[in-house]
C-alpha cells in the first residue's frame, strides 16, 4: 500500500517536471529571419513603362480618287521619291473622252449664248419700232384722227414687242447660265483626267505598295479610295505605346523618354513625348468598351542625334528603324536628386494609433538589441527599385525589407527578429 503511494506521488512530479521542462524549451518562439538594409541618399527618376511599334511621324497614303486599271507603276517598296515624282499612272481614255464631251457642251452652250444675244438685237429693234408706233398713235387718237380700233392695236403692239425684249433679255441670263455649268463640268472633267496621274505629295521612302500594274482600283471623288501604296519620311521616326490609366496622368508634353528597341538589345535611343491622347483606345462610336483595358495612345520621338551613330554602319539608310518594330519605352516623368532613400518593399501600412479606421505608411526600422520599431514615414516618387523618403528616417537607420509576409502582415512594433545571413559569392569564399 506504501509502495503504491509513494510510485503515484513520484510519478506526479515527474509529470509536473516534464510539463514544465516541455513549456520551456517547446513553447520558446524561433525569431523571424528578415532581410534588412541602410537608408541611403540617391538621385530617383519615376518612370513609366510601356510598349509599342516603331512608326514614322510623317506617312501618306496614297489613294485612287479615280476607278481604272494601273497602266504604269514606276516604283517599288523601299524605292527613295522626292516630292512631285510620278508613282501611279491610271488609264486615262474614260477620262479624256469625257472632258472631250464636256468641252463640246461648253461651246454649245457659247454659241446659244452668240444666238440669245443676236435674237435680243433683233427684239430691241422690233421694240423701238412698237414704241415709235405707239406714241404716234397715242397723239392722233387725241387728235381724233384714228379710230379707237387702231388706238388697241397699236397698245397691243407695244406690248408685245416689249415682251419679246423681256424675253430675249431672259434667253441671256440663260445662256450665260449653262455656260457656267458646262464650264465646270469641263473643270469637273480635267480634273479627273488629271487624278488619273499620282504624283508624290512630299519627299520619302515607299513603306507599302499593295496594287501591281494590270489591277484595277476603284476611287470616289467624294470618299476615300482604294490604298496603292504609302510614302513615308523616315527620317523621323517615333514610337506609338498604350500607355495605362493610371499611369498617364503622369505623363505630360516633351518628357524625356528612353527606348530600347528589340533589333538593338544592347542599344538605348532617347526620345520625346510629342503626343498624348485625350481619349482611351476602348472608345467606340457607341460609348466605352467596358470589358477591355483602358489605355491611352502616347507618341514618342526619336530624337536623331541618338542613333546617328548607327546610320554610319548603314549604306544609304535614312533610318535604322522599319515601320512596325518592336519597342519598350520608359517616360522619365520626374526626378529628385541626393534624396533619401529605401527599397520600396520595405514600406507597408499599419493601422493608425490616432484613426482605427485609417492606415498610415511606415517601415520597420532595426534597432541594435534585434527588436523592429514601427516608423511612420512620407513618401515622395518612386523607380524599379527605390522610393523617396520625405521624412522620418535618416541614413544613420537600417530598415526590413523582407520577406513580404513579415513586412507587409505578420511582423509588429517590438518583435525580435534575426537577420538572414547572406551568402557569399564563390569567387570570395
Amino acid at each position: 500500500m506504501k509502495f503504491t503511494k509513494k510510485f503515484w506521488i513520484i510519478s506526479a512530479v515527474a509529470i509536473v517536471v516534464l510539463g514544465i521542462a516541455g513549456k520551456w524549451h517547446g513553447g520558446r518562439e524561433t525569431l523571424d529571419e528578415v532581410d534588412a538594409e541602410q537608408a541611403a541618399v540617391r538621385d530617383i527618376v519615376e518612370r513609366v513603362s510601356a510598349s509599342g511599334k516603331i512608326q514614322p511621324e510623317t506617312e501618306v497614303n496614297i489613294t485612287a480618287e479615280v476607278s481604272g486599271q494601273i497602266l504604269a507603276l514606276p516604283v517599288k517598296e523601299g524605292d527613295r521619291v522626292e516630292k512631285g515624282d510620278l508613282l501611279v499612272q491610271i488609264n486615262p481614255d474614260l477620262y479624256e473622252a469625257a472632258l472631250n464631251r464636256a468641252q463640246a457642251a461648253a461651246n454649245s452652250a457659247r454659241s446659244n449664248l452668240a444666238s440669245a444675244k443676236a435674237q435680243h438685237a433683233q427684239a430691241n429693234a422690233q421694240f423701238f419700232a412698237a414704241e415709235k408706233n405707239w406714241q404716234r398713235t397715242q397723239q392722233l387718237f387725241r387728235d381724233k384722227v384714228v379710230s379707237q380700233a387702231d388706238y388697241d392695236a397699236g397698245e397691243a403692239n407695244f406690248i408685245s414687242a416689249e415682251a419679246t425684249l423681256t424675253a430675249a433679255s431672259e434667253s441671256i441670263r440663260s445662256a450665260e447660265f449653262a455656260i457656267s455649268s458646262a464650264e465646270a463640268s469641263v473643270q469637273e472633267a480635267r480634273d479627273n483626267l488629271s487624278r488619273t496621274t499620282l504624283l508624290a505629295p512630299q519627299s520619302g521612302t515607299v513603306t507599302a505598295l499593295v496594287k501591281e500594274v494590270g489591277e484595277s482600283v476603284q476611287g470616289n471623288g467624294f470618299t476615300a479610295g482604294e490604298v496603292v501604296m504609302k510614302v513615308s519620311d523616315l527620317s523621323i521616326m517615333e514610337v506609338d505605346v498604350e500607355v495605362n490609366e493610371s499611369d498617364i496622368v503622369r505623363v505630360g508634353m516633351n518628357d524625356e523618354a528612353e527606348v530600347e528597341v528589340d533589333a538593338y538589345l544592347d542599344e538605348t535611343f532617347l526620345g520625346t513625348v510629342t503626343e498624348i491622347g485625350n481619349t482611351a483606345l476602348n472608345a467606340g462610336l457607341n460609348g466605352f468598351a467596358m470589358d477591355q483595358v483602358t489605355n491611352f495612345s502616347v507618341k514618342v520621338r526619336l530624337q536623331p542625334e541618338s542613333y546617328a551613330e548607327l546610320l554610319t554602319t548603314l549604306e544609304d539608310a535614312v533610318s535604322p528603324f522599319r515601320p512596325g518594330m518592336s519597342a519598350k519605352v520608359d517616360v522619365l516623368t520626374r526626378s529628385a536628386d541626393a534624396v533619401i532613400s529605401v527599397p520600396i518593399q520595405s514600406v507597408t501600412t499599419r493601422e493608425s494609433e490616432e484613426d482605427e479606421e485609417e492606415d498610415e505608411l511606415g517601415v520597420f526600422v532595426l534597432e541594435p538589441s534585434g527588436e523592429v520599431r514601427w516608423q511612420r514615414v512620407e513618401t515622395g516618387i518612386q523607380d524599379n527599385r527605390y522610393i523617396e523618403i520625405k521624412s522620418g528616417l535618416d541614413t544613420a537607420l537600417t530598415v526590413v525589407t523582407g520577406p513580404y509576409q513579415s513586412v507587409s502582415r505578420t511582423l509588429k512594433d517590438g518583435d525580435e527578429v534575426e537577420i538572414k545571413a547572406t551568402e557569399k559569392p564563390e569567387a570570395e569564399r
